[in-house]
């Protein structure tokens, strides 16, 4: 069996985000960026390629962000 993985790196257990060859001010999907956010910049596509994935976790953030405010705001009493 042949693999093609280098396993000799420099960056074989240095996070993604602080490669040299990651930062090349390339635009990240949301999905990508939620890989990297859920698994601690160690994988930039654990999540696949679909941009669905990242729009659902997006949308989760902000509706609880929302609903919280809201909930303060009309349920709070002073």
């Amino acid at each position: 069996m042949e693999t093609k993985f280098d396993f000799s790196s420099k960056d074989l257990f240095t996070p993604i985000a602080f490669r040299e060859d990651f930062n090349q001010f390339a635009r990240l999907s949301q999905t990508q960026a939620w890989s990297l956010f859920f698994t601690v910049s160690r994988e930039d596509n654990a999540l696949g390629f679909n941009r669905s994935v990242g729009r659902f976790w997006t949308g989760l953030v902000a509706a609880v962000v929302i609903e919280s405010i809201l909930g303060i705001i009309i349920f709070h009493t002073i």
